[in-house]
This record gives structure tokens, C-alpha cells and sequence, in this order.
């Protein structure tokens, strides 16, 4: 473990396992969380021989709770920081949710040499928020809801979240896994609420379109099909339009959380991608 200051002061936090040859596998998390929502993922690679490296973003988890840059440019500026700084070359990187959305735009301007592959996983990506360029997105007011969800009682909020549509435990029949359940609030509750708050706005209103376009390396579209919190419809098959070299890979009836609820099915598949 260690930390990278990046030139305005903020320190971000970063997890770095396995051997300095193996490939670097980078995981980017999804909000509001932390590196810790890989670890089982990071364990799984680390036994594949991977290097892997997880960081916590600027106001979640470890990094600083800093006042300004919770949008997608500065998310992604810093992660090429992090890149510099332990000079990975060659490497894969791997985003959840949001984290999907921090992937292609720093995949999409990264220096040359630098990545080798990417995964977007349940990703925000190309863009989530109702608009008349994208008539089957989620209204703002959806966005509205979480915002004031989160002012209001943010603990609360991170209860609700994880115990409904994130993880599927909603819906009938469902395995609740407390586990998930009280991991996911203890991430949360680790960042800063300022940082959720805007946050909201960089996930949900940021277009990928270009950046997705301007990606060139081999991309793992990988999305369920009972995604509460990023519908399938309006994200992976709209996404991997844009890609030239993308695949998709779609899971019928998994949830937003597919890493964490059926990583058995997930991880070989992505170690494919990464061997193919």
C-alpha cells in the first residue's frame, strides 16, 4: 500500500500487489466506495500472477477529502498520475460503475504505451442521465432523489442502497449477503459526503460518446441485465457501439453488483479477456 500526491496537494491512496513484472491489472471502484470493493478480484488476479494495483478516488476511502475536483477530467488526471508514478506500462484497467466511466476517459488520453487493454464493468458509460440525445436514460430527477437521499441521512442512504437495487437483494427469492451489505456501508461512510454529492453529477452527466470513440486498445464491455442502478439498455450495447475494438459480453438477470454477488462468473471471464 502506498500514496501518490498529486500536484494540488491531494494525496490518493493505492493498494499494490503481486510481482513488479507480472502485467498491471488496475481496478477503479464505483461510488461511493473504495479500493476494498476489489478485493476479490485482486486476489484472484494476484493468484494469476497479475500485478494489481487498486486506488482509493480523491474523497473516498484513504485518499484526501478535498474540496474541489469531483468530476470526471480530475478523476481521470489523477489516476494518470498514478500511472506515472509507478510507471505501469502494458496495463489493463478494469472499472466498476463509475469506475467504468473514470476507465474510458483515461484510457482515452492516456500516454501511449501506458494501457493495454481495458474492462468496463456495469459501467455509467456512454452517458446516464435523460436527455433528447438520449431519450432512454434516467431522468434527472432520478439523480435529484439521490442527491437529497444523501444530505438528508447519508447513513441511511448507504444502508438502502446496497440492501435493495445494488446488489439485487430486492428482488424476490434473492441470497442477501449482510456481508455485502454492511462492507458497502463501511466504504461509504469512509468518504467524504461533499465528494458523493458531486459525484452524483460526474457519473450520471458525463458523455463518454467521444471518449469511447477515441479508445483504440481491446475493450470487455461486460453488463447484466437486471441492472438497477445502470440500466442494460441505455449503457453496454449503446457503449460498445462506439468502440472500436469493444466486445460485449452481457449476463441475463445479474445485478449492478455482479462482481461482488457472482464473482465465480465474472473474474474467469475477465482472465479470458486478459489472456486472449
Amino acid at each position: 500500500m502506498g500514496t501518490v500526491t498529486i500536484d494540488d496537494g491531494t494525496v490518493i491512496f493505492y493498494k499494490d500487489w503481486g510481482p513488479r513484472d507480472g502485467q498491471p491489472v488496475v481496478f477503479h471502484h464505483g461510488w461511493p466506495l473504495s479500493a476494498d470493493d476489489w478485493d476479490n478480484q485482486m486476489l484472484f488476479f494476484l493468484q494469476h500472477g497479475y500485478r494489481v494495483i487498486a486506488h482509493d478516488r480523491r474523497g473516498h476511502g484513504r485518499s484526501t477529502q478535498t474540496a474541489t475536483g469531483h468530476d470526471m477530467d480530475t478523476y481521470a488526471s489523477d489516476v494518470a498520475a498514478l500511472a506515472d508514478a509507478l510507471d505501469l506500462r502494458g496495463a489493463v484497467h478494469i472499472g466498476h460503475s463509475t469506475g467504468g466511466g473514470e476507465v474510458a476517459r483515461y484510457v482515452a488520453r492516456a500516454t501511449p504505451g501506458r494501457v493495454a487493454k481495458a474492462v468496463l464493468v456495469s459501467a455509467v458509460t456512454p452517458i446516464m442521465v435523460k436527455s433528447d440525445s438520449n431519450p432512454g436514460g434516467l431522468p434527472i430527477e432520478t439523480f435529484d432523489g439521490f442527491r437529497t437521499a444523501l444530505a438528508a441521512n447519508r447513513s441511511q442512504f448507504y444502508i438502502e442502497v446496497p440492501s435493495g437495487p445494488f446488489y439485487g437483494f430486492n428482488r424476490p427469492g434473492a441470497k442477501v449477503s449482510q456481508g455485502l451489505v454492511d462492507n458497502w456501508w463501511r466504504q461509504g461512510m469512509m468518504g467524504a459526503a461533499n465528494a458523493h454529492y458531486e459525484c452524483i453529477k460526474a457519473f450520471s452527466e458525463t458523455d463518454f460518446n467521444e471518449d469511447l470513440r477515441q479508445i483504440d486498445v481491446p475493450v470487455l464491455v461486460a453488463h447484466g441485465t437486471d441492472d438497477q442502478i445502470v440500466p442494460y439498455a441505455d449503457a453496454a450495447p449503446l457503449a460498445v457501439k462506439m468502440l472500436s475494438n469493444g466486445t460485449l459480453k452481457t449476463y441475463e438477470g445479474l445485478p449492478h453488483g455482479m462482481l461482488s454477488t457472482h464473482p465465480e462468473i465474472l473474474n474467469p471471464d475477465i482472465l479470458a479477456f486478459l489472456r486472449s
